[in-house]
């Protein structure tokens, strides 16, 4: 099943939605049809802002598909396959509108970049964060400037440099990947639902202006990100990454 992304208007807000069975994890088609949906959004003018959530009561995102990492063969489908993040993450950047992200659970590796990529992320106690790439032989090259960007170079070295560790979502709060958490998912979308309401009835033309200022000095992006995507696809090819995916599939 390549999944879904799905999305709906309400007054003028737009909430995309998106679900995968694998732990909401992004093949590349998904990946496409997500970064189409924010530049599709982003031009029109019946919108102000569009809300980031996942669907079900699991995984916030799980990252990359892991069947598709294991399938790729070649330097090429590998850049291939992680310019699919860094795509998705320049549509988001470049994207007129403000995006507020939805966690309700955990995020891990490329979802951890969706995050990061938001404007302005609710989330739950239960949305523990990690970036496993260096256990599987790769590492967050894609997403790390996005992440950085959010909580600095510091917090991300302690993520990257504890593949292995989950950071707490009081950990993401402190560092600013989070900018409001609560117990329980009802309470997150009860504020969430207050909180995009008011901030939708703001002068858009605004909200755009403010967009362009909160990601000022990222216009190197659209090859920085390329760029990173080529290492990863170069790394996933290595037989340690290949014996590591095998391992995390069985556990």
């Amino acid at each position: 099943m390549e999944g879904t992304i799905n999305t709906e208007i309400k007054n003028n807000i737009a909430t995309i939605s998106f679900f995968h069975p694998a732990g909401n994890s992004f093949p590349s088609s998904l990946l496409k049809k997500l970064s189409d949906e924010f530049k599709s959004l982003g031009s029109s003018n019946k919108i102000s802002i569009i809300i980031l959530k996942s669907e079900g009561t699991g995984a916030f995102c799980a990252g990359a598909s892991f069947d598709e990492l294991l399938a790729v063969s070649n330097l090429t489908e590998g850049s291939l396959f992680f310019s699919g993040f860094a795509n998705v993450i320049n549509a988001m950047r470049k994207c007129p509108k403000l995006i507020i992200g939805r966690a309700h659970g955990k995020a891990v590796g490329g979802g951890v970049g969706l995050l990061a990529a938001c404007d302005y992320v609710f989330g739950t106690h239960s949305a523990d964060i990690k970036l496993s790439e260096l256990a599987i032989g790769i590492g967050p090259f894609v997403i790390e400037p996005a992440v950085t960007r959010k909580i600095g170079k510091t917090a991300m070295s302690e993520m990257t440099l504890e593949p292995t560790a989950w950071k707490q979502a009081t950990w993401a709060l402190e560092k600013g990947l989070f900018a409001k958490i609560y117990p329980t998912i009802d309470e997150l979308d009860l504020n969430l639902n207050t909180y995009t309401k008011t901030l939708s009835s703001y002068n858009p033309n605004a909200l755009s202006e403010m967009k362009k200022v909160l990601w000022e000095k990222t216009e190197n992006w659209d090859t920085l990100l390329l760029e990173r995507a080529a290492i990863s696809g170069k790394l996933v090819l290595s037989d340690f990454t290949k014996k590591a995916l095998l391992q995390f599939k069985k556990q």
